[in-house]
């Protein structure tokens, strides 16, 4: 399934039904809202599966870390509200959540970000990270059998958030080298006397 959004480019607008597990409660969300915060989008197959369940308990552990630092997590597979209920209910793993799990029945975001497995018909394993003003800025997918690196996503988020609130200088640009961890420096770059020295 080919995305209709590219990186920079805006991220397409729903209003979805989502399930929050550890309040037991059912309600609808917009997708990205536009309330000046970063929107991690976390992508799984299916549920009552199993690594999709270590996947929502990794990214739970972070929560409180994503939220401190501006950003909120949402859940996203083929299912509905119901199923993602009783999935909760059954779960010990994502009964514990407090990550809403969008209900995209339909295949509407899940196509749109170009996540959907066109021979399953479920979301394919994979993230999206949207910007406070709404860009799409961070982008994968990958083998259904490879769960999330939740730490991973964390300091690519970091890193963003870094570049987005770094002021631009005369002739200077910020860059995050590889390997960078939350905390280290950022990359300023002179993009006249740098070139070639990195």
């Amino acid at each position: 399934m080919q995305s209709s959004v590219s990186i920079g480019g805006k991220a397409p607008e729903f209003k979805l039904k989502a399930f929050f597990p550890k309040d037991d409660r059912i309600t609808e969300l917009e997708i990205p809202k536009a309330d000046g915060k970063w929107k991690i989008l976390t992508f799984y197959p299916g549920d009552f599966t199993f690594v999709c369940a270590t996947d929502i308990e990794a990214f739970m552990e972070l929560k409180e870390q994503f939220e401190k630092n501006g950003a909120e997590v949402y859940a996203i597979s083929t299912d509905s509200v119901f199923s993602h209920k009783g999935w909760a209910q059954a779960s010990p793993r994502v009964s514990k959540s407090a990550i809403p799990m969008i209900d995209d029945y339909k295949k509407e975001i899940t196509s749109a970000y170009g996540f959907l497995n066109e021979e399953s018909g479920a979301a394919r394993r994979g993230v999206a990270i949207i910007d406070p003003q709404g860009r799409l800025q961070y982008f994968s997918v990958f083998n259904d059998a490879l769960g999330k690196d939740a730490e991973h996503i964390y300091t690519a988020f970091m890193a963003l958030k870094k570049i987005a609130e770094t002021k631009p200088e005369d002739g200077h640009i910020c860059a995050i080298p590889a390997n960078w961890r939350v905390g280290k420096d950022s990359l300023n770059i002179d993009t006249v006397k740098d070139i070639g020295k990195l």
